[in-house]
């Protein structure tokens, strides 16, 4: 069995798993954003309850710029605190366990590779739509990180910039699900903006003003398809995070892809779309799979 922690900007789920991906029991707490010692609290707290003697090692999902070869965390996404943290050495010494750790992004990437929705594939792009844009590249059947680590960063990809500021937009603020969930919640008068089960029911029952937004959102979406497909010329584009369970999300981006290339003769690619498996266990499994990569290859050829 191995232990596996995926810690979130809100909750750090964890699971106990075994090698084919099964898991056995999981839940969850509120993860702190105030400092290292009450991060650290809630965490080992959850290690500190369960019995791990027969754990044979601990995998982490964590948001940041993560070196896999050493353990340490660079800026820390939610948790800026965890800059120049080596948090595998710190579990790994306190629990005598061998602990890996990777990007939550890259993470969700590595689900969808070794049993998801690109298994097979030689050249993939994972994006999850969340409050901005992550996932992973994969380049020859491998998850590709690049020198600084930051491959598969799409957020910080630049849609256009202002010549007079400077001031750029970016694939991350026009791609976030979270943002257009709200601008809908917003403009329907919702008690909770941020309810996208009800969003989607008036995108679904084809509400002018949320369709407007919606379509926004897709063109938005479809224009990087397109770029990451000349750039990367990838077989598959698996689409995760939260508003991926609509079918509609798919459906509604293909047709925006066909909407750009009406307009644009020059286009001539056709990316393949397709909805990644794993939807909020997707970290879980991917940490564990870096797990494998790194430490047991013997056992990732032996199930796979």
């Amino acid at each position: 069995m191995y232990f596996v922690l995926d810690i979130g900007g809100t909750f750090v789920k964890y699971a106990l798993m075994d090698t084919a991906g099964n898991i056995s029991s999981k839940g969850k707490k509120t993860m702190p954003r105030t400092n290292l010692a009450d991060f650290e609290e809630v965490l080992f707290s959850i290690l500190d309850n369960h019995d791990l003697s027969a754990v044979k090692g601990i995998a982490v999902s964590c948001p940041g710029t993560v070196d896999v070869e050493t353990g340490t965390i660079y800026h820390g996404g939610s948790f800026p605190f965890l800059h120049e943290v080596n948090l595998a050495k710190r579990i790994g010494d306190r629990y005598g366990k061998d602990v890996t750790i990777e990007n939550d992004g890259k993470c969700a990437a590595l689900a969808e590779l070794w049993l998801g929705s690109i298994n097979g594939a030689k050249d993939a792009v994972v994006l999850v739509l969340g409050s901005g844009v992550g996932g992973g590249i994969v380049i020859d059947g491998k998850l590709h990180r690049g020198v600084n680590l930051s491959a598969g960063e799409m957020s910080f990809v630049m849609d256009k910039i202002n010549m007079e500021t400077r001031k750029a937009q970016y694939f991350g603020s026009d791609c976030s699900a979270v943002q257009m969930v709200r601008r809908i919640g917003e403009a329907k008068n919702l008690d909770d903006p941020t309810d996208g089960e009800a969003v989607f029911e008036y995108i679904i029952n084809q509400d002018e003003e949320a369709n407007a937004i919606f379509d926004g959102f897709c063109i938005y979406l479809a224009s990087q398809i397109l770029n990451l497909q000349y750039i990367l010329d990838p077989e598959i584009f698996a689409i995760g995070g939260g508003i991926s369970a609509q079918p509609i999300l798919i459906e509604r981006t293909k047709w925006a892809l066909e909407e750009i290339k009406k307009q644009n003769p020059l286009h001539m690619a056709n990316p393949n779309i397709t909805v990644c498996k794993f939807q909020n266990d997707a970290n879980l499994y991917g940490a564990l799979y870096h797990f494998f990569v790194n430490r047991e290859k013997e056992i990732v050829i032996k199930e796979i």
